[in-house]
């Protein structure tokens, strides 16, 4: 049974470790659905999709209502003339569909804009669960470590009685023993600190999704392919890229809507007009006065704006150069993307080779040696410091194939981001 088997069965025989396995997979689900930094993102897709309906809307029409007395005439009765009138201004130069359009995209880039959130929420959550994984092997690790520790001080003890080794031999492995249980003890608040780490992306404390969860921290390996393969698919795909499109094409939109907007709007009015009739009389200084007919008078009237205001063409300037920047931010970000794709794949290569050298090498030659070590010292064949040395050796290499093995993970998590994948450990 190798070292890592070892390790392997421990955590699987330590309390909890009946619980079903938190996969990364299982966990960024969960961040998906219960971050409540996510959910209110997704509001503003709500507030761009209403913006369609606020955009169709056409102008409303006025209705206007005037009455006029004929005081000239004083007459017992003196009628009122109504005029009620309805106008309505038309739109023209298709301003409406103009802004139907670039409610559309403003709706396209909201999408594009959570998605950029979503990308970055993916890179914290691996981030985090990485290194949970990581101090909890090295809990593991440094439990191992601490049994053969007291399997050391428990044997100088017999040999002390035995007279195989002296009084300052057993203090010495006491001291170690001692010293190493304070870093025991400090690896394991480092471990729980980086489980309560999991709770922020999910918005909720993670026990309350996942009691006594258990994390697998099998990483799978990502497969490897050419700079030429995976610059194009991150030019489709990154999120970044996909934001600058779409400001793109939305300020292009608004730049139409500013054309359209210069376009002047006329005002049709339909009114009408009626005045009751009278009765031929006598007013009251007893003069005769004449009288009228009953009328109606319908009336159409159409009012132009003249467009003085629009030899100023400061909005149409500032559009198209709101445009023009879109356009340059376009490309950066598409230069930005090729040149982060080309880096990260580069410091995953990078990861992988330094975990290959840890996994292959390095790791199993330090634990022949302190293995050999071991046996060297209960045989009497080796001191105490030597033995302690060798531990020390042989941990410091496992610290170093965890922290080489998180970042291999991490190498990839930034890879598959930089090409606009979801990523997976």
């Amino acid at each position: 049974m190798t070292r890592f088997n070892v390790f392997l069965a421990a955590w699987l025989l330590a309390p909890g470790a009946g619980a079903a396995p938190l996969t990364f997979d299982t966990y960024l689900a969960a961040v998906e659905s219960h971050s409540l930094e996510l959910q209110a993102q997704q509001q503003g897709i709500v507030s761009a999709r209403a913006g369609i309906g606020i955009a169709g809307l056409r102008p409303d029409p006025e209705f206007t209502l005037g009455a006029a007395r004929d005081t000239v005439h004083a007459l017992p009765h003196r009628p009122v003339t109504w005029t009620p009138a309805l106008s309505m201004a038309i739109e023209t130069g298709g301003k409406r569909a103009a802004r139907i359009k670039a409610a559309q995209s403003n709706v396209a880039l909201a999408e594009e804009t959570v998605a950029g959130f979503k990308s970055e929420l993916y890179g914290t959550a691996a981030a985090a669960f990485t290194e949970a994984c990581r101090t909890r092997e090295v809990v593991a690790r440094k439990e191992l470590t601490m049994a053969a520790l007291s399997k050391v001080v428990a044997a100088n003890g017999v040999r002390l009685k035995a007279g195989d080794v002296g009084g300052i031999e057993l203090l010495q492995s006491r001291v170690e023993r001692d010293q190493f249980e304070a870093e025991l003890a400090q690896a394991r608040s480092e471990a729980d600190s980086a489980m309560l780490a999991l709770s922020p992306p999910l918005g909720r404390q993670v026990d309350s999704l996942f009691p006594q969860a258990q994390l697998s921290c099998d990483f799978a390996a990502f497969a490897d392919q050419e700079a030429s393969v995976l610059v194009p698919q991150a030019l489709n795909a990154r999120s970044d890229v996909r934001i600058a499109r779409a400001t793109l094409e939305n300020l292009r939109d608004g730049a139409a809507l500013v054309r359209a907007n210069r376009s002047v709007d006329p005002t049709v009015t339909l009114g009408l007009s009626a005045a009751r009739g009278y009765r031929d009389g006598v007013d009251a200084n007893g003069d005769t006065v004449d009288g009228a007919p009953r009328s109606r008078a319908l009336s159409v009237s159409l009012a132009i704006p003249i467009p003085l205001s629009r030899r100023d063409h400061g909005d149409v300037v500032q559009a198209e150069a709101g445009v023009t920047q879109a356009m340059l931010a376009l490309r950066q970000a598409e230069l930005a993307a090729e040149t982060q794709v080309r880096t990260a794949q580069r410091q995953w290569r990078s990861a992988q080779e330094r975990l290959a050298r840890y996994r292959d090498g390095v790791l199993l030659d330090a634990q022949k040696v302190v293995d050999g070590m071991r046996l060297s010292y209960f045989s009497g064949n080796a001191s105490l410091l030597e033995w302690l040395a060798a531990q020390r050796s042989a941990d410091e290499a496992y610290q170093g194939y965890l922290q080489a093995r998180a970042d291999a993970a991490i190498a990839s998590t930034q890879l598959q981001l930089a090409i606009g994948q979801r990523p997976r450990l």
